[in-house]
C-alpha cells in the first residue's frame, strides 16, 4: 500500500519535480526550521528515507529517486555530473523558500559534497554517511574488477551490502527490479575508480562526515583522520550500534544526530 499524502509525516510521492523524469518524494510541515534534502546511495531508493522522516518533526523533507533507479530508471545521462546536476536543481527552489541541509547516504554523501564543492552557498550544512572516498583512502578489497554484467554487479552488491539471505528472501518481481538498477550501479561504481571528482579541501560548506561502529569501523576512523588533514573544517561523528544501513536499523539515533548537528549549525550562524 502506498503511503498516504494526508499522514503529515509520511514522505510521499509527488507530481511536481524540477527535473523533468525525477521521481521526487516530500513531507512538508507548518514552520520549518529547515528542508533536508536526502540523497540516496548504490541501489537505494527515495523510500528509503520514511523511517527518518517521520522522526525529524521540525524540517521539511526531500527525497528522490536518482536518474537511473527506480521511478526516475529511464532518466539519462548516468554521471556523477549529472547526479550534480540534479541535487542542485531539486535544491534551488527550496533555497528561496528557508535554508537548506544535505543528508547523503553512501554514494548519495558523494554527491552531497561534490555538489558542494560546485555551489557552496546553496546548502548550510551536508552530512555525509560513509560516503565512499577512496581517493581519500583506499578501502580492503578483495572483491574481484568491475564487470560489464549489471545484473551480476547488483546481485553481487546487494549480497555484499545486505546479505545473500536477504537477496534470496527477494521476490522473483523484486530481484528483477533491482537488476533493473544495473546500468546506474554500475555508473556508481566506475565514478568512484576514476580519481578525485572534486576537491574536499576547497568545500567551504559546513560538513560532517558520520560513519557507524560496525565491521569497517577502524577503516572509517582512519578516513575521518586523513579527512582532517585535508580539510580542516570538517568535523566527524560516529554513531554507536550503527551499521551501513543507520537511515533503515537506527532512523532514532540517526535523526538525533541530524537535529543536534542542525542547531550546532543555527547557534554558529
Amino acid at each position: 500500500m502506498s503511503p498516504s499524502p494526508n499522514d503529515p509525516l509520511t514522505l510521499h510521492f509527488v507530481d511536481h519535480s524540477p527535473v523533468e523524469g525525477l521521481a521526487l518524494a516530500e513531507r512538508r510541515v507548518d514552520n520549518p526550521e529547515a528542508t533536508m534534502i536526502c540523497v540516496h546511495g548504490g541501489l537505494d531508493r527515495a523510500g528509503s528515507f520514511r523511517r527518518l522522516a517521520r522522526r525529524l518533526e521540525t524540517f521539511d523533507l526531500i527525497a528522490y529517486d536518482r536518474r537511473g533507479y527506480q521511478g526516475s530508471r529511464d532518466l539519462t545521462p548516468l554521471s556523477l555530473d549529472a547526479h550534480v546536476d540534479d541535487l542542485l536543481a531539486v535544491t534551488r527552489p527550496e533555497a528561496r523558500r528557508g535554508p537548506v541541509l544535505y543528508f547523503g547516504h553512501s554514494f548519495g554523501g558523494v554527491v552531497t559534497l561534490a555538489a558542494a564543492a560546485r555551489e557552496p552557498d546553496l546548502a548550510r550544512l551536508v552530512i555525509a554517511y560513509e560516503a565512499p572516498l577512496p581517493w581519500i583512502l583506499p578501502r580492503p578489497s578483495s572483491r574481484p574488477a568491475l564487470s560489464d554484467d549489471a545484473s551480476l554487479e547488483v546481485e553481487t552488491f546487494f549480497k555484499r551490502m545486505v546479505s545473500g539471505s536477504a537477496w534470496h528472501n527477494l521476490s522473483d518481481a523484486e530481484r528483477e527490479s533491482r537488476r533493473r538498477d544495473g546500468p546506474a550501479l554500475l555508473s556508481d561504481l566506475a565514478s568512484l575508480r576514476q580519481g578525485p571528482p572534486f576537491d574536499l579541501a576547497t568545500i567551504t560548506t559546513p560538513l560532517v562526515y558520520v560513519h557507524g561502529d560496525g565491521v569497517l569501523v577502524d577503516y572509517y576512523r582512519a578516513l575521518c583522520v586523513e579527512l582532517v588533514k585535508v580539510n580542516p573544517a570538517i568535523t566527524t561523528r560516529e554513531l554507536v550500534h550503527a551499521g551501513h544501513g543507520a537511515h533503515l536499523s537506527r532512523p532514532d539515533q540517526l535523526a538525533s544526530l541530524v537535529q543536534q548537528l542542525w542547531q550546532q549549525q543555527c547557534v554558529l550562524e
